[in-house]
């Protein structure tokens, strides 16, 4: 340990750690931009670029970055002098003179970390003019790069290469020529970009942006010869309150479903009706290959991979594309919620299948590109035709004037709105698996699970592994969230390391709660945790928690689809993948 002194305070701290983290112990905050705390992620962040974070040592002839500087003994330390306090200004007006002034119009406007600082430090003009760098506008399906808007921080390079080793954005060009693009400054969507959206997440600026359905929604609604539904996934329901001056973690599951009947959807149904159904699928698919395998049959493939999540499965397309057979066939919640509501609830209500339109509030960025996928769709009509996020749902709730907290709390309508415990903890890292364990014992022992809880599976480390005893037989399970943790998986499955039989991997840290589409949280893991126990508390809220007992499930296989895994339950909820590794190393 050692003991240095910040603005008059003594603090002492292990050696190693940085006056950035040594201020934060003593409640003194130190404005940054470029840095993340990483740490939780197991990922070593390299700030130190923009230099806003400087400070006055003591005895040093230079301002110091304080987020790379490291303590050493008897260190004294300013962090607000009229040195420091004019350096920072002098920092950010020479990055304000080098932005677009359309703060206005601008995605990020009020949540814009650089728009934040300008107004903490007090600047109203710009003492500085010179030319400005421009770019062109790049537009994916899910995500917009506007890199006249970038200021260089990397973070969004950090988040792709280290923590989800996806290696679509790094640092290319020199001097004014300088920014964060993929390879040879191509589009988005020509590079192995998968669209999860952790990029977004973490963009200071609006550089980086979802893109926006809102107002395709509004559009729809205000038609009257549309019937317009809503499905929502899990994990928004513990994450929306934040944006509205909530605590992390609030479960606003009731004032949700009442603002989006204000809105005017004509039906508000729950993704987690779909989630039970993909259980009902991807639990049948995984004993199919249990007892094939348990027979002797050696060419089963196992482990069984999960496919509930848009951001893993183009990352496997893209760079494990030899591995497509792995994973199970069976749709997202999603996509499986779409194509039930414009086959089957379509049918139920007599409308045509083109004029209903199906909306989907996700905490994900992936999912905008997953909607749009040639094979989700009928003669050009998409089952999904729009997906919103979190924050974009929140949008529009503030744009309509509802007061959120006064809203009364209303039920989801049926039968597409009725689910279990097991589908609402699709929204969380380990809970796919656990609510497929939940049924899957079930149906391969003809015994009745007392113990619903699986706290085994649950936690919040990036790999995990856990076995569960099915009736004397052992069952060994993988997790993975984050794609970094998930390349570590699929690395020891292809070297035949690996020894599970099942794996659920979630593209985003956290899984779904952590989605590049939620409230902004850069990375803390705090506010994770919190949205995480909610989804628990829902969960042990529910008076049905296992998939295969929800009755509107076992209906709708009665008078529609069949049996699990049946043909037609193959074809309206199954899929096949594609190599896409051939495509972006053809661009």
């Amino acid at each position: 340990m050692i003991k240095i002194t910040i603005n008059g305070k003594p603090v002492e701290v292990e050696k190693g750690t940085t006056i950035y983290q040594a201020a934060k112990k003593v409640n003194i905050n130190i404005p940054v931009l470029c840095y993340m705390e990483l740490e939780d992620m197991g990922v070593k962040h390299n700030p130190g670029g923009c230099r806003v974070c400087v400070v006055e040592v003591e005895g040093a002839a230079n301002l110091m970055p304080s987020c790379v500087t490291k303590c050493w003994d008897g260190m004294v330390v300013k962090t607000s002098s009229p040195r420091v306090l004019n350096a920072r200004k002098t920092v950010v007006e020479l990055i304000l003179s080098d932005h677009p002034f359309d703060c206005l119009v601008c995605a990020k406007n009020g949540t814009c970390d650089l728009q934040k600082m300008a107004q903490d430090l007090g600047i109203r003009e710009i003492h500085y003019q010179g030319e400005q760098s421009t770019y062109r506008e790049d537009t994916s399906p899910a995500i917009i790069r506007e890199m006249d808007k970038c200021i260089n921080c990397r973070r969004c390079e950090t988040m792709c290469n280290d923590v989800q080793t996806v290696g679509a954005l790094s640092g290319i060009n020199r001097g004014f020529e300088a920014v964060v693009a993929p390879a040879f400054e191509q589009n988005l969507e020509h590079s192995p970009c998968t669209y999860c959206g952790q990029c977004v997440a973490v963009c200071p600026t609006g550089a980086l942006t979802e893109v926006d359905h809102s107002n395709h929604v509004l559009r729809a609604l205000a038609d009257p010869k549309k019937k317009v539904v809503v499905q929502t996934a899990p994990a928004v329901r513990a994450a929306l309150g934040e944006e509205f001056g909530m605590e992390a973690g609030s479960l606003v599951t009731g004032k949700m479903v009442s603002a989006l009947r204000e809105l005017g959807f004509d039906y508000v149904f729950d993704t987690d009706f779909a989630a039970d159904l993909t259980i009902m699928e991807e639990g049948t698919e995984l004993l199919n290959r249990l007892n094939k395998h348990l027979s002797g049959d050696k060419e089963v493939k196992l482990p069984i991979l999960t496919s509930c999540c848009p951001g893993w499965v183009s990352f496997f397309e893209h760079h494990f594309p030899e591995m497509t057979d792995i994973p199970s066939t069976a749709r997202s919640p999603q996509q499986m919620f779409g194509s039930i509501a414009k086959n089957y609830f379509a049918e139920t209500i007599a409308t045509e299948r083109e004029d209903l339109v199906v909306v989907s509030i996700m905490p994900c960025v992936a999912k905008k590109y997953e909607r749009s996928r040639e094979e989700f769709s009928v003669n050009g009509d998409s089952d999904v035709n729009y997906s919103i996020t979190t924050r974009e749902l929140a949008h529009l709730i503030k744009q309509s004037n509802m007061d959120f907290h006064s809203l009364e709390d209303k039920n989801f309508d049926s039968p597409l709105g009725e689910s279990t415990g097991a589908g609402v903890i699709f929204g969380t890292t380990g809970g796919v698996i656990e609510a497929a364990t939940r049924s899957a014992y079930e149906m391969h022992t003809g015994k009745h699970l007392d113990k619903v809880d699986f706290e085994e599976l649950r936690g919040m480390e990036g790999i995990r592994e856990a076995s569960v005893d099915f009736d004397g037989q052992e069952i060994k399970i993988g997790i993975a969230h984050g794609l970094g943790n998930a390349r570590k998986l699929l690395e020891d499955i292809k070297a035949g390391k690996s020894d599970f039989h099942a794996i659920e991997i979630m593209a985003c840290p956290g899984g779904c709660i952590g989605g590049g589409g939620q409230p902004l949280h850069h990375g803390n893991s705090e506010i994770l945790k919190k949205r995480q126990k909610a989804i628990y508390q829902e969960d042990a809220g529910k008076k049905i928690r296992k998939s295969h007992e929800n009755p509107f499930i076992q209906n709708l296989y009665k008078d529609y689809l069949g049996e699990p895994g049946g043909e037609k339950s193959h074809e309206l909820l199954h899929t096949k993948y594609f190599d896409r590794k051939k495509r972006w190393i053809k661009k």
